[in-house]
């Protein structure tokens, strides 16, 4: 059976800015690639990913940037009622950000491990398995 990962915003832009232990999320992406894995990201984390390469000024040239990102083997989960209330209720009862109960919610629903090296997601371990960077 294929390891199923969901991706935080934290772990591209670690790879981006070759910090938190990158290399394990280049081999992440590299197992994907070769079919050993199956990467997910909520879209509401793609979103984190494009406003903070953007407000940052991480890369020269932002357009070749979201091209190569949305090339990555990463299926992005799309945001239905039931997701929105899940991350609702998680967000009334953890101290995290409201993106970040997104990536919980559709871990959980999606039966994936998240991958992060984002301290806050400690708060949310006995909800959602986390891979840590």
């Amino acid at each position: 059976m294929r390891k199923r990962n969901l991706l935080d915003s934290f772990a591209i832009l670690a790879l981006l800015k070759k910090e938190n232990n990158y290399q394990a999320v280049r081999e992440i992406l590299k197992e994907a690639r070769n079919g050993e894995r199956a990467l997910i990201m909520n879209q509401v984390n793609a979103g984190e990913v494009y406003y903070e390469v953007l407000k940052r000024n991480l890369t020269d040239d932002f357009d070749k940037f979201w091209k190569t990102f949305l090339m990555l083997p990463i299926e992005f989960i799309a945001n239905d009622f039931e997701l929105v209330i899940e991350a609702a209720k998680i967000k009334s009862r953890y101290a995290i950000s409201y993106a970040d109960c997104f990536a919980v919610a559709a871990a959980i629903k999606e039966d994936a491990v998240i991958v992060t090296g984002d301290p806050e997601f400690k708060k949310v371990e006995k909800l959602a398995r986390v891979q840590w960077l």
